[in-house]
């Protein structure tokens, strides 16, 4: 091979650029209070501006996912990053909630979606040798997006009120995901890393061969790995959404609430990383069946839990959640291929961006008429729900080709 072979540990440099800058889509909840003082909003219709988000943001993993297949990930990424600051500079003009619903929510989800799945589909290909911890690492960065700007973002809404602060944010977010994305570059053909040779077919399992989307969208496997993703990232969802309210009706105090926030966010991130590693050692199914027993029972239990409990089991969710956020990339890859991975996998997310809107969905909606206190009703459907998702992961087999 006569082209020279870049260090592939700068791709995951780039990569966790992007999505440090990316992950502070989980810092909505610093946002809403300022908008909602501002311009006399109540909750709901501030609210829907973030589920808007997290539905772009999986939509738009399926429209630039197929385009990074096929022109590559440095372009796509970079336009992501383009799309997400003007969303937000456009989002710093804000006058009606409408508006902050389509430059917020659409355009900077958008931008969100296509920064997101480049940095995922690169690394698994430079990497087939460590897939559950790469995408863990790659997606790391996402979980800590929170932890790094919950406090920049509270300053700049301090000091210079929360309009300016998007419009500050958009900058800073674009420069790091234009940057992390000249990183991006796809291995050449028949790479291999140095010393590894991948494991030979076993009956039963994965062939090694790339599946289309298309093709993809035939197999049963598909919508078993679907749809345990959906129940999984919506209790997630849930409680990242809600992580402040619930502690404070758990009783603990409004200052130290506001620290679930974060607390929550370094679990998501330590919890991509574990959870990666652990699968290349046990196999993505076992895994992700642990993480789905422990996510559920904590859920269930979820009322029960008072004081200083309550941010342990937040923070187990957030645990928890972080596990499907690297697992699913990496499953995705292992029973359909590489090669398409940008669309596929971004199909397969489509299931995060519903979660996104029904999790928190099934939140409000059940929630105790009593002003401050929780209903356990959401907790127990949702826990419920992730052992659904425990029998359906275990049903799922790698589909085969003729």
């Amino acid at each position: 091979m006569s082209e020279k072979v870049m260090n592939r540990w700068l791709v995951v440099v780039g990569a966790l650029l992007i999505q440090v800058a990316l992950g502070a889509v989980y810092i909505w909840s610093v946002f809403k209070a300022p908008l909602m003082k501002l311009f006399n909003w109540d909750a709901a219709s501030t609210s829907l501006t973030y589920s808007i988000t997290i539905l772009m943001f999986a939509i738009g993993t399926i429209i630039f996912g197929k385009l990074q297949d096929k022109i590559g990930p440095k372009k796509v990424a970079s336009l992501g990053g383009i799309m997400l600051a003007v969303g937000l500079l456009l989002a710093s003009r804000t006058t009606s909630v409408v508006w902050l619903y389509i430059s917020f929510g659409v355009i900077g989800g958008l931008g969100i979606g296509a920064g997101y799945v480049c940095p995922l589909a690169t690394c698994v290909k430079w990497f087939p040798d460590k897939k559950g911890l790469i995408t863990g690492l790659a997606v790391a960065g996402f979980g800590g997006g929170a932890l790094v700007f919950t406090p920049i973002a509270k300053s700049f809404i301090t000091n210079y009120g929360i309009l300016n602060t998007f419009a500050y944010l958009g900058i800073i977010f674009g420069v790091c995901v234009v940057l992390g994305a000249q990183f991006l570059k796809n291995p050449p053909p028949g790479y291999k890393p140095a010393g590894w040779n991948p494991p030979a077919p076993v009956s039963g399992k994965a062939t090694g061969l790339d599946f289309s989307t298309g093709e993809m969208l035939k197999t049963p496997a598909f919508y078993l790995i679907w749809v345990s993703y959906l129940f999984g990232a919506a209790a997630g969802l849930m409680i990242i959404a809600n992580a402040l309210p619930i502690a404070q009706a758990q009783g603990i105090s409004e200052a130290l609430a506001v620290s679930a926030v974060m607390i929550v966010s370094v679990f998501n991130s330590a919890g991509r990383l574990l959870w990666g590693t652990v699968s290349d050692k046990i196999g993505r199914i076992k895994t992700l069946m642990l993480i789905f027993v422990i996510c559920g029972i904590t859920m269930i239990v979820l009322k029960m839990l008072t004081g200083t409990l309550i941010l342990v089991g937040v923070s187990l969710v957030g645990f928890c959640f972080g596990g499907f956020l690297a697992l699913y990339p990496s499953l995705t890859a292992d029973f359909f291929g590489t090669k398409f991975l940008g669309m596929n996998y971004g199909s397969v997310f489509m299931a995060y961006g519903i979660a996104g809107v029904g999790g928190p969905m099934l939140y409000d909606m059940m929630k105790s008429p009593v002003a401050g206190q929780l209903s356990a009703m959401p907790f127990i459907i949702s826990g419920a729900l992730c052992f659904v998702s425990l029998i359906l992961i275990l049903m799922a087999k790698p589909p085969v080709k003729a």
